[in-house]
């Protein structure tokens, strides 16, 4: 199984539908010399849906951390980012899951990894 680092789970993101990242420790708020031509979204190839309870302990500890951080505002935020991106919805669904299960996501090469719990 892939390591993970706490710094590179992305629990609070919404820069803006359909853009669904933005690193932890960065301002959500847009200042007024920026554009939404001047934000970048990644590009998203695949997308995959991991339930918490099925990771590692010491990666579920580190999500965990994460999640505890990530403030209720931010988590609906982030699930509405998703609920609008019609291919995460799908992905979501195909696990038996939805959105307000989602605690956390993560970008990388091309993958959305999105961590949902289940219990």
């Amino acid at each position: 199984m892939r390591n993970l680092t706490a710094s590179a789970l992305i629990a609070a993101l919404s820069l803006g539908t359909p853009a669904l990242v933005q690193a932890q420790g960065t301002s959500s708020q847009k200042t007024e010399s920026q554009t939404p031509s001047a934000q970048s979204s990644p590009t998203i190839r695949s997308i995959q849906v991991i339930d918490v309870k099925e990771l590692p302990p010491a990666v579920r500890s580190q999500v965990d951390d994460v999640v505890s951080r990530t403030s209720e505002e931010d988590l609906q935020s982030l699930r509405k980012s998703i609920d609008a991106t019609p291919q995460a919805v799908s992905a979501i669904k195909a696990k038996g899951l939805n959105s307000s299960q989602v605690v956390a996501i993560n970008i990388a090469d091309g993958v959305l990894t999105i961590f949902a719990k289940t219990a």
